[in-house]
């Protein structure tokens, strides 16, 4: 299959998930990172069969128009055998002890437990990512302003003294920026970067619903390689155009106060050392 872009960190297929996962081969990838439409936005079928805008943007901060998506329409119980079977095809091309992390919301979070554990994954536990103390007020009640990134292994799952990697804290606070999406339900760029940077033998990144590209160009930030996949080819354009702008960058490089090797200005990371860049 011919990739919609490709450079030397990522490769980008414009497709449906299902058709495209199984050509990627056996132990494509050490982590499948993604945000799958949570199809979570109505509790009728009149209400869920509304645009996805409607169902998304309420804030003072999503005042913007993006572009719709599709596939957020299915009840609790397609959700789930659906979510089921694109994990179980994930799962097929990850490589022993990998992991998946899959974002959600509250409403459909005991879905995707069950759709990983159908799918053959090893439940791993939640991750609570905290989106700001001033988002998604609820007068009344209380601010919906967590959601989840669940996670899942491939078989044994390798942690404790002789793991590689950091001890991460059980949740992550980082804030979302309505101004800068580009996509309706588009994720931080730096919050990609935090599970990412959790542990260094998760190399090769997986997203087979990647949007806009935001998971791609935080491995790429990382010196990671990544495979995504997006159906729309609204979203594939703007995810090369941001690619595209981190090849663009190489013509700047940082010098690493550790080594003093020179490394592409859009890496964080030394790509000798990985000492972190130093702030500006």
């Amino acid at each position: 299959m011919t990739p919609y872009y490709q450079d030397d960190y990522v490769t980008l297929y414009h497709g449906d998930a299902r058709d495209v996962l199984p050509l990627l081969g056996r132990d494509a990838a050490d982590i499948v990172l993604t945000d799958p439409p949570y199809s979570s936005g109505g509790a009728y079928r009149a209400d869920r069969n509304k645009s996805t805008a409607d169902k998304y943007q309420h804030t003072r901060e999503t005042t913007r128009t993006y572009a719709e998506f599709s596939g957020d329409n299915r009840d609790q119980r397609s959700f789930e055998k659906w979510a089921s079977f694109w994990m179980a095809d994930a799962l097929e091309i990850t490589r022993s002890g990998g992991v998946l992390a899959c974002f959600i919301d509250w409403r459909n979070v005991a879905c995707v437990i069950d759709a990983m554990q159908i799918g053959g994954w090893v439940y791993r536990g939640l991750v609570p990512w905290h989106k700001g103390v001033d988002q998604r007020p609820r007068k009344g009640w209380f601010r919906h302003n967590v959601e989840y990134i669940v996670f899942g292994s491939r078989g044994p799952l390798l942690t404790g003294a002789d793991a590689p990697g950091i001890c991460a804290d059980g949740v992550i606070y980082c804030r979302i920026n309505g101004t800068e999406k580009l996509h309706q339900t588009e994720k931080p760029v730096e919050l990609s970067q935090e599970i990412l940077g959790v542990r260094p033998d998760w190399r090769v990144l997986l997203d087979p619903f990647c949007g806009s590209g935001t998971s791609l160009v935080a491995a790429k930030n990382l010196g990671r390689k990544a495979i995504g996949i997006e159906i729309e080819e609204q979203f594939c354009e703007i995810a090369a155009e941001r690619l595209l702008q981190s090849v663009l960058d190489f013509i700047n490089e940082w010098e690493c106060g550790r080594c003093g090797a020179s490394t592409p200005a859009h890496l964080l990371v030394c790509r000798k050392c990985h000492q972190p860049k130093a702030a500006a």
